[in-house]
């Protein structure tokens, strides 16, 4: 008899069915996870291991309440927290709060805490070589440092000499140029500078006191009530937007630029070394991206608010000076001076230095003719 919808015999319609069961059974049988040993990772040897959440406790040297200075970082953990889907959790901290503002970089090869964000050149007490990785007196603009830091081989040697400390390091934000301080009195000779109590960092700082002024270095939250007081007389920090939040204009009318110490000034992520294997790759590549990120953010942002700032300044009794062309020659030759010292005396100064010297002579060439004369 034949199956008049389908014009099959009833022998042909049972081995139709036959056949559809066994294709079925073929079917469930390659959609059915692979058997295991108990404990095994369900998803297979060749499988990416699920990310294990992590919190970071993450000290920044500065106060996150100053703009471009402070604030980049909770741009960054906030990048890594969403970008991650939450696997990493990361809690910043105000300076002091857990570890010293000049102790990050220590802290965390120590492990005391996981992560931090400051300026390197607060190790260079400890670390001669650190503070060219955060600024170099009559040294590369900002875009010209990130340029030799991700194509010049900049971040290569950081990574080396960091590992060889304990931490691994990353580029995390940069500013522009520093005012060159705010001064009770005027600044027109040499002379005004010798015996100057002056709260100044990095080789700046040594530069200024081989020129005969008494330097001290002290966190951003303490300067103002050392200006105030008297116990300095002039001081340097950031760009003006930063200097002004802190309150140095009601104290010291007299606002010294270019920022001839700080050119660029770059902050940078460490990271505990073993924190930083416990991460899967996508993990670090959310790290990284943040950082990134935040480079390019922190550059515009920081360049963003300045002008309105000096233009109110101006309106409210601040002497926007420009150090004479004497005095900026004299502070480039001393500066030289260090520097080759600093070279002389450790190899790995001179290791970073000669790399940052000979990719700015090769950036030359095309800084030389591709942008406008400062005229136009």
């Amino acid at each position: 008899m034949n199956d008049r919808r389908t014009g099959l015999s009833n022998r042909e319609a049972l081995v139709a069915v036959a056949v559809a069961l066994a294709v079925g059974v073929v079917a469930s049988l390659a959609l059915r996870p692979p058997s295991r040993a108990p404990g095994a990772d369900p998803r297979g040897a060749d499988a990416p291991v699920a990310e294990q959440h992590q919190r970071w406790r993450l000290p920044a040297a500065f106060g996150t309440n100053l703009p471009a200075l402070g604030d980049n970082i909770l741009y960054v953990a906030e990048s890594i927290q969403s970008a991650s889907a939450g696997s990493l959790e990361v809690e910043v901290f105000e300076p002091g709060e857990l570890v010293p503002a000049f102790g990050i970089t220590e802290a965390v090869r120590d492990a005391k805490v996981e992560a931090g964000y400051t300026w390197l050149g607060y190790d260079q007490g400890k670390l001669p070589w650190s503070t060219l990785f955060g600024a170099v007196p009559f040294g590369m603009e900002p875009w010209e440092y990130t340029a030799w830091w991700y194509e010049g081989g900049g971040r290569e040697i950081a990574e080396d000499l960091y590992a060889d400390w304990g931490v691994h390091v990353m580029l995390c934000g940069i500013i522009g140029p520093e005012s060159a301080g705010w001064f009770r009195e005027p600044v027109r000779t040499l002379d005004d500078i010798r015996g100057l109590k002056i709260r100044f960092a990095g080789i700046g700082g040594a530069v200024l006191q081989r020129l005969g002024a008494s330097v001290t270095l002290l966190p951003g939250g303490e300067i103002f009530q050392a200006l105030e007081k008297g116990a300095i007389d002039a001081t340097e920090y950031s760009m003006p937007a930063i200097d002004q939040r802190l309150g140095f204009d009601r104290v010291a009318r007299f606002n010294y630029f270019p920022g001839w110490h700080q050119p660029f000034t770059a902050f940078h992520l460490v990271v505990n070394p073993a924190v930083w294997a416990a991460l899967s790759p996508a993990q670090r590549a959310v790290v990284e991206t943040s950082c990134t990120a935040g480079v390019a953010r922190n550059l515009a942002h920081g360049e963003a608010i300045q002008g309105a700032v000096l233009n109110r300044s101006r309106e409210n009794g601040v002497q926007v000076e420009s150090l004479p062309d004497d005095v900026l020659r004299e502070l480039q030759r001393v500066t030289g001076e260090i520097l080759e010292e600093e070279a002389a005396a450790d190899a790995d100064f001179r290791r970073v230095l000669s790399s940052q010297r000979a990719f700015s002579a090769e950036y030359q060439g095309w800084k030389g003719v591709g942008y406008l004369p400062r005229d136009f």
